[in-house]
C-alpha cells in the first residue's frame, strides 16, 4: 500500500509532499519534496491509496450560511452585542475543530474562516475540484482518496509530543524512536531540518491510520456536516499498529 501526505501552503514554495510505501512490519519513505505544484499533488493523490492533507477541506457551515445571507442583505438574524462573542465563535470553528479540542488537550485548530489558513483552504478547494473533475472520490469526511490531517493532533495522540509550536528539532528523532519500523532512506536530513517536509510525512502516516480504521470517525449526527466542512483524522491507536 502507498499513502501520501501533503503539507499544503498557499504557495508551491512552502508546500511539501511525502509518500510512504507499506509492507508487513515496515514502511519506507519513498518520496519527500518541498516546492510542490498542484499537478504533482493531484498525481500523488491519484497514485496513493489514501492521502492526508494538512489543510482544512471546507469552511464552517454557519459561516458559509452567514456570508450568503449577508450578500443578499438578510442581516436581521445578527446577534445582539451581549452574545456576539459566543456567536462569532460558532461562526469561526467547524464541528471537527471542536472534536479536536475535546480529544487532544492543548491543541487548538486555527479557524479556517478567520485565520491565514483560509489562503491554503482556497488552494485546497481548487485541488478538490481538479480531483472531482477527473472522477476521483473526494468525500471530505475522509472515506474517499483524501483526508484532512493535523500533525500536532496526530503526534500528541501517538505520544510523540504534547507541544508542537515553534522549532521542531528533536521531533523527528522522537518519532523514529516511537516508530523504529519507519525507514527514511536518503530523506533523513530533509525530515529533520524542514518543518514542511516533516508535516507532510506525519500527514502520510496519519493517512495510513485512516486506511486501517485507526482514527476517530464522525458519528451519525456528525457525518452530514463532516461531508461539508471536512473531518480531521485523530488517531485512535498507537504508531505500532500502522505497519
Amino acid at each position: 500500500m502507498l499513502t501520501a501526505g501533503v503539507d499544503l501552503a498557499p504557495t508551491d514554495e512552502r508546500t511539501a509532499l511525502a509518500t510512504i510505501a507499506w509492507s508487513r512490519g515496515r514502511a519506507m519513505l519513498r518520496e519527500l519534496a518541498v516546492g510542490v505544484p498542484d499537478a504533482r499533488i493531484v498525481a500523488a493523490v491519484r497514485g496513493a491509496g489514501k492521502t492526508g492533507l494538512n489543510c482544512a477541506l471546507g469552511w464552517p457551515e454557519p459561516f458559509a450560511a452567514l456570508v450568503n445571507a449577508h450578500r443578499v442583505g438578510h442581516t436581521a438574524s445578527l446577534p445582539s452585542k451581549e452574545n456576539g462573542a459566543n456567536w462569532r465563535r460558532a461562526m469561526m470553528y467547524r464541528a471537527t475543530d471542536e472534536v479536536v479540542r475535546a480529544n487532544v488537550p492543548g491543541v487548538v485548530p486555527a479557524s479556517v474562516a478567520a485565520d491565514r489558513q483560509g489562503h491554503a483552504a482556497l488552494r485546497c478547494a481548487a485541488l478538490q475540484a481538479m480531483l472531482a473533475r477527473s472522477g476521483q472520490d473526494v468525500d471530505r469526511s475522509g472515506t474517499g482518496l483524501i483526508v484532512e490531517t493535523h500533525p500536532a493532533a496526530s503526534l500528541h495522540r501517538w505520544g510523540v509530543t504534547r507541544r508542537y509550536k515553534g522549532r521542531h528539532e528533536g521531533l523527528a528523532a522522537a518519532l523514529l524512536e516511537a516508530a523504529p519500523w519507519l525507514d527514511l532512506g536518503s530523506f533523513g536530513p530533509l525530515v529533520t531540518t524542514n518543518r514542511y517536509a516533516f508535516d507532510a510525512m506525519v500527514a502520510a502516516l496519519t493517512a495510513r491510520a485512516v486506511a486501517l480504521g485507526l482514527t476517530i470517525r464522525p458519528d451519525g449526527n456528525q457525518l452530514a456536516l463532516a461531508k461539508i466542512e471536512g473531518w480531521t483524522a485523530i488517531p485512535s491507536a498507537g504508531l505500532d499498529r500502522l505497519p
